[in-house]
């Protein structure tokens, strides 16, 4: 078989490959993803923010529904984002700094106007709706997570079942759809992830730089390089919920370096790939790894790009046309 008869089979098997899993994704419900036991914790929207912090790292999860009592109704996704929003709101207006141990998370939507902040999330699904339909959705706000939420049948209020992520439907789909076996191009050939304009920070950025190029960029997490651009580390946004812990802001002045040393024992570390590693590889790394993006690097560790899963997900659902 010639090279070209062998790049048309590998095209051709890459879109049957495509095209298998979408119809994978669109005969499975969001509830097929849930495991058999799960724990589930959502916040009431009267609670103090520093309490629902405190939650949230004793449970080691880095988000939570909420959920407004008041009205008996589900009042959004609690994100590491948001935290980041109550910091930049106080690093803005210092003289309000007294306050926060008052803060409740319902005053969340006042820190987001005033800062001009994107709203908090209140996405969600049915769980009986398509996974396809829930990806969709995902991709479509640029959301990591969608709260699942049902009705009750006899007093048709709102229930909130779990939350489905873009990891745990990826690994569903590595585990469960064989034809992920087919996805051979490399990554250079599919035209996803970011590879220009990276924004980075060194060992010695100070923290609250990286916190206002994460909600400038809007992105969730920065590598970290030394001065030849190689990748040492990566600091993402839930980075900063072990560093505000107990209330104290200000220890946002330390530096990335001496931030990432309160990392807690259980980071799954940094997962890093080239441009000529293949989506079928990948697909088997998120079966055996929990990861959230990787990280491209050439063969001197020099940093290239960054694939999320986001972009893996929009490339499943809309690319290979």
């Amino acid at each position: 078989m010639s090279e070209g008869n062998t790049t048309d089979q590998i095209a051709e098997d890459q879109r049957n490959g495509v095209e298998a899993i979408r119809e994978f994704l669109k005969s499975k419900t969001s509830y097929d993803v849930l495991p058999v036991s799960f724990r589930l914790i959502v916040l009431d929207t009267a609670l103090l923010v520093k309490k629902s912090l405190t939650i949230l790292l004793q449970n080691g999860i880095v988000s939570a529904p909420l959920w407004d009592s008041k009205i008996s109704r589900f009042a959004g996704l609690l994100t590491a984002s948001d935290y980041i929003n109550v910091i930049q709101y106080y690093f803005q207006n210092p003289e309000k700094m007294d306050k926060i141990e008052h803060f409740t998370l319902d005053g969340l939507r006042d820190v987001e106007k005033a800062i001009g902040a994107e709203p908090i999330e209140t996405l969600s699904i049915h769980p009986f709706k398509t996974l396809y339909e829930a990806c969709g959705k995902m991709i479509q706000s640029k959301a990591r997570r969608i709260p699942l939420i049902d009705t009750d049948e006899e007093t048709h209020r709102e229930i909130v079942v779990s939350v489905l992520t873009q990891y745990r439907i990826l690994k569903f789909v590595a585990l469960n759809c064989k034809e992920t076996r087919k996805l051979m191009k490399p990554l250079s050939q599919l035209n996803i992830g970011v590879y220009e304009n990276l924004a980075t920070a060194t060992m010695t950025t100070p923290v609250i730089d990286v916190i206002h190029v994460l909600v400038n960029k809007g992105v969730s997490s920065i590598p970290i390089v030394d001065e030849q651009n190689r990748l040492l580390n990566i600091y993402e946004a839930v980075d900063v919920l072990s560093l505000i812990k107990g209330g104290i802001y200000t220890d946002l002045s330390l530096s990335v370096g001496e931030a990432l040393m309160r990392r807690p024992e259980d980071f799954e570390g940094v997962h890093t790939c080239t441009d000529q590693d293949r989506l079928d590889t990948i697909m088997d790394t998120i079966r055996r790894s929990r990861l959230h993006r990787l990280l491209v690097v050439d063969e001197d560790g020099k940093l290239k790009g960054i694939v999320t899963l986001s972009d893996i997900l929009k490339y499943i659902l809309y690319g290979d046309d």
